[in-house]
């Protein structure tokens, strides 16, 4: 199946790695047609510049000018115990993906809970195919170029189903693991989790890496949370240092339902996190929490945007950010209020705080409301490590590395203490600890 779609400058270099997907005669055929829409809009759309607002201060340059290979099949040679240090010490039901592939041979997910149903997305276009049916209509890839690169490419991932009235005790986790095999590689995972009515679940994605190559993890994860339904939604960037990452979850919320997210990011060259969020039923909420700690010359870019569209609805803020060396963090909240959203309850918090005289932060909280009765407040603040603290400790016999080290784990406790699963919140406590010694 050759593509039709005429492109030049770096999109050029996907067209043959899209030619070479679509060739699968093995997908079904309003997937592949899904594909070619998806891949001509990327093209028309080409890659994102900083005249484009969204993203002003981020550059992708170092994206679009490097040509990557599509890791079509199974590759990598990842043992089992490699994956320790990305578990937290717990034994949950766990989807491994190796290189963007699904890897069954690590997974640990035989035994689920009643209610629970999860597929690897190249077998569920096949075996749930009512499921899959929602890809694409929860993220919108017509302005947004990452999010129509990752429909084209769109192969593997992960796809979990809540049944209605379900209520899990242990979180899923799906924990996406690169290695050296991933040189120069580019991966696409799409993911969807259903959340089906009055249940309440915990997902945890992870993107991790046990190499320093260079490669791209271009991801994008839809999620439907149902009539008084709650997500616990963590996602957990780690990748390698000289990787790229760009995630993106999209949220479609029912009445009454509650989607909680935390976003860690500390991998990645250059990494860019969106989070959008539409509170489509009256007494829906959103709770955005993220935490990013960056060094050297890493580029952290953190996007969140709730649109208010029903009244009596409600959303809560709170990111942090760790910056060291020359690094560069940007973080844009955007909270959207319908007029017909009336007794909207809004509050966003941004703080960062610099270790260096070297990093920057660019912050800017948006708030566009167009309803009269609601309640909404933004704030940030940028500022370094307290010298009064500082020399307190000190002065009380705590040598100048451990009292900066304690005082940047105090800065990031209030957001680490929203954390609900203990496995989670204590490791990104002993991470605060030890990020910047």
């Amino acid at each position: 199946m050759s593509t039709s779609v005429v492109a030049d400058g770096p999109v050029e270099s996907y067209v043959a790695a899209f030619d070479q997907l679509t060739s699968d005669a093995s997908t079904p055929s309003w997937v592949q047609s899904m594909r070619r829409a998806a891949f001509e809009r990327f093209a028309s759309l080409g890659f994102p510049t900083t005249k484009n607002e969204d993203w002003h201060f981020t550059s992708v340059a170092p994206i679009a000018d490097q040509e990557f290979v599509l890791l079509a099949s199974k590759s990598g040679d990842v043992r089992r115990e490699e994956l320790e240090p990305f578990t937290f010490g717990a034994r949950w039901d766990t989807m491994v993906f190796v290189n963007g592939r699904f890897a069954p041979e690590l997974a640990d997910c035989a035994k689920l809970p009643a209610g629970v149903k999860v597929w690897d997305l190249a077998s569920a276009w096949t075996k749930a195919p009512s499921v899959v049916d929602m890809i694409g209509k929860i993220a919108s890839y017509d302005n947004a170029s990452f999010t129509a690169l990752n429909t084209a490419f769109m192969h593997d991932g992960a796809v979990i189903q809540i049944a209605k009235d379900t209520q899990l005790d242990r979180p899923i986790h799906v924990l996406y693991v690169t290695d050296a095999t991933a040189a120069k590689g580019m991966m696409h995972p799409r993911n969807l989790i259903v959340i089906g009515r009055n249940s309440k679940a915990t997902v945890i994605e992870s993107y991790v890496s046990t190499t320093n190559a260079m490669y791209l993890t271009n991801t994008v994860t839809e999620v439907s949370v149902a009539e008084g339904a709650t997500l616990n939604h963590f996602t957990m960037q780690r990748e390698a240092e000289r990787s790229f990452h760009v995630g993106t979850v999209e949220v479609a919320q029912a009445r009454d339902s509650h989607y909680v997210s935390f976003s860690l990011a500390t991998g990645a060259a250059l990494s860019r996190s969106n989070i959008y969020t539409t509170l489509d039923g009256e007494g829906s909420g959103a709770t955005l929490n993220g935490l990013y700690m960056i060094e050297g010359e890493q580029h952290s870019d953190h996007q969140t945007q709730v649109i208010h569209s029903q009244p009596n609805t409600f959303s809560r803020e709170l990111y942090k950010g760790v910056l060291d060396g020359r690094s560069h963090g940007v973080f844009n909240g955007k909270v959207y209020v319908h007029p017909i959203a009336q007794k909207t309850d809004g509050k966003q918090t941004n703080k960062t705080l610099l270790l260096s005289d070297t990093a920057q932060v660019d912050t800017k909280p948006q708030l566009e409301i167009f309803a009269d009765d609601v309640k909404c407040t933004h704030g940030a603040t940028i500022g370094q490590i307290d010298a009064t603290a500082l020399f307190y400790l000190k002065s009380r016999g705590i040598e100048n590395g451990l009292a900066r080290r304690l005082l940047t784990y105090a800065f990031a406790a209030d957001v680490l203490e929203t954390i609900e699963v203990d496995e989670i919140r204590q490791s990104l406590e002993r991470m605060s600890l030890e990020r910047f010694v």
